[in-house]
């Protein structure tokens, strides 16, 4: 590869890694790394290499740095084995005395070269001994070939795009999308992936870009890109009674958190005042109070006026902040509000900047743009956050769980809620993701299929015990559905709109020892007590005011300030009123004049507001980047941005 486009694709990276650059470069494979300071501020560099003498090198630790041949490194001997990494290794330390029981010296503190020894001591069975999230590009010069490997929940990305003779690899799709011979086209099943709300494991929407799917390795090697599954959810008989599950995982949460608070750098947790962040917030301090560290620090998002003239409507009941400050309170966490206001939500800007964090575009805008707001002020005191996200699909604690008529429908639960929301929706002009498409191509993609189609793939996977009753048969399935397919929406914006600031976000509940324990614990133990999350809540009851644990279940916040919806209905407006607008080719000029006359939604959540921001997204994402979209049986004509 030249190294020119090499330096191209890494510079993508330059949010996510924002200290130092590593480039290295060999015969066959030429990596790169953009760094992230966690663990061993100044042992860590990457491209971290191991020559065959056993020792371990560096490529490029600071800025700026040219590319480094294996012949530069200085080192005694040819190269063994070289990694580029990203996330963390959470038993890194125990890996690291075992390697030193096989002969393996270190001369870093990091976790990366643990990652790299292990490798070169277990072979490709060293993934099934890492617990944390990650995502890396190992190449083993010995063998000539390169490994793909991401976490068993998919909380780190990692995509990739084979050719003629190899194959591009970058954490998002804009590192391959920089390379001069890749070319940004969205194809049919492209834009279906993009619309359907279900994240299909290993579907990049960019033709010829595929993410590697958790739990996943990939081998590429002169004969080419073989995909090997090393872990995924399993069905086995649960033996414990319901004190000793109940213990086991107030157990699991402490070592996790514990392990998890690990860092050379300034940490905080994000707190809503739900019972998922309180109790890793709880949990935090008490792990800091045990260890003689100070108070935890805590940051919560809020919009201006929000609790003064809440609204409550049958997904959020109360506001968050209220009971934010009183677990910030109960545990003596050093905490911080950071609010915002409509005119940071609808800034130019700031939604590039989500845009860009993405590479695609989404209906949930303000849900995007004040995650993305959020991060970037914690990242002002914090490099490190744990947050509370993945313990609804664990535990089971989304509306739909428990709404008979969702789960009882063919097709996913989530679509399936959405779907009756939008029907009982007054400010709804259709409601749908493609409301305001045009009518070919809304038929050209035919959506209903499509998700169909996904959801038979997904409960084809599904594992189940012999002798299950249907009850627990479907909420089983309805378990591994969120588990994987509706939670990679999920972790992915979090990654995505915190690794846009250089902020690494940590995910307990996503541990895989706590996810194995409760996918096989048998839904009437998670429900013990008539509500959601009985699980959860048993095990932290101590933890937390008794507020919190019998609030209800309340999604991440939405703006409810009506001059927000006013200012995006505007925004498209001007939009379908531009011939040359890029989105106007894919528009219903018919149905976008309806919606904008319909009442503007009063809590937040509205679907117009939903279709209304899509279309929005989509109308920038053409603006700016090189996109060309390929529906079969359709010419889209993409007007040319003034």
């Amino acid at each position: 590869m030249e190294q020119a486009a090499l330096r191209t694709m890494t510079a993508t990276m330059s949010l996510r890694g924002p200290d130092a650059e590593g480039l290295w470069a060999d015969e066959h494979v030429a990596l790169g790394h953009r760094r992230l300071a966690i663990i061993d501020l100044p042992g860590g560099a990457q491209p971290m290499t191991v020559e065959h003498d056993g020792t371990t090198g560096f490529a490029g630790a600071t800025r700026g740095q040219g590319a480094v041949t294996r012949e530069e490194t200085g080192r005694a001997g040819p190269v063994r084995a070289v990694l580029t990494y990203s996330g963390e290794v959470y038993n890194f330390r125990e890996l690291r005395a075992e390697l030193r029981g096989h002969g393996h010296d270190f001369r870093t503190s990091s976790d990366t070269e643990v990652v790299l020894r292990a490798y070169l001591q277990w072979g490709d069975r060293f993934v099934d001994r890492l617990n944390g999230m990650f995502a890396f590009g190992l190449w083993d010069a010995h063998r000539q070939r390169l490994l793909l490997v991401r976490d068993r929940m998919g909380i780190k990305p990692l995509y990739y795009h084979p050719t003629r003779d190899g194959v591009l690899f970058a954490s998002e799709p804009k590192g391959i999308l920089a390379h001069p011979e890749v070319d940004a086209v969205v194809d049919t099943d492209g834009l279906r992936e993009l619309l359907s709300f279900v994240k299909t494991p290993g579907h990049g929407i960019y033709r010829g870009v595929h993410e590697v799917r958790p739990g996943h390795l990939v081998v590429v090697d002169a004969h080419g890109a073989r995909e090997r599954r090393y872990w995924g959810l399993t069905a086995r008989p649960h033996r414990d009674d319901l004190d000793t599950t109940v213990h086991t995982v107030r157990e699991l949460l402490e070592d996790i958190v514990a392990r998890q608070l690990i860092t050379d750098v300034p940490l905080c947790t994000l707190l809503s005042g739900g019972l998922d962040s309180s109790a890793i917030t709880a949990l935090a301090a008490a792990a800091l109070r045990r260890s003689g560290g100070g108070p935890v620090r805590s940051f919560a998002v809020d919009f201006v006026g929000q609790t003064e003239h809440f609204r409550p409507d049958d997904l959020r009941g109360t506001p968050d902040t209220p009971y934010v400050h009183e677990v910030a309170a109960h545990v003596g966490a050093a905490h911080t509000d950071i609010v915002l206001d409509t005119a940071a939500l609808t800034d130019p800007l700031y939604r590039t900047g989500v845009l860009h964090a993405s590479d695609q575009p989404n209906a949930l805008g303000d849900m995007y743009t004040s995650l993305y707001l959020l991060f970037r002020a914690v990242r002002q005191h914090s490099t490190v956050a744990l947050s509370g996200e993945s313990a609804d699909e664990v535990f089971g604690g989304y509306a739909w769980f428990h709404d008979e008529r969702a789960v009882g429908t063919d097709t996913f639960p989530w679509l399936a809620a959405l779907r009756d929301r939008i029907a009982g929706d007054p400010t709804a002009a259709g409601g749908a993701a493609t409301d305001l498409l045009d009518p070919d191509l809304v038929a050209a993609l035919d959506l209903g299929a499509y998700r169909d189609r996904a959801y038979r793939q997904a409960l084809a996977e599904v594992d189940h015990l012999p002798g299950e009753d249907a009850r627990e048969r479907r909420m089983r399935e309805v378990s591994y559905l969120h588990l994987t397919r509706f939670v990679q929406i999920l972790l992915d914006r979090k990654d995505r709109m915190s690794m846009a600031h250089g902020l690494e976000v940590r995910v307990p509940f996503c541990d895989h020892r706590l996810v194995d324990y409760v996918y096989n614990t048998p839904w009437s133990m998670k429900t013990f007590d008539g509500r959601e999350k009985s699980l959860l809540r048993a095990a932290v009851a101590d933890l937390l005011p008794a507020s919190v644990l019998q609030r209800r279940k309340s999604p991440y916040p939405s703006t409810q300030d009506p001059r927000y919806e006013r200012v995006l209905r505007q925004q498209l407006a001007n939009v379908v009123d531009d011939p040359l607008a890029p989105v106007a080719g894919l528009l219903n000029r018919t149905r976008v004049h309806e919606l904008l006359d319909a009442p503007t939604d009063s809590t937040g959540f509205g679907a117009a507001r939903r279709v209304v921001e899509l279309a929005l997204g989509l109308d920038r994402w053409l603006r700016r980047y090189p996109v060309r979209l390929a529906v079969t049986g359709v010419p889209i004509r993409v007007g040319v941005a003034g």
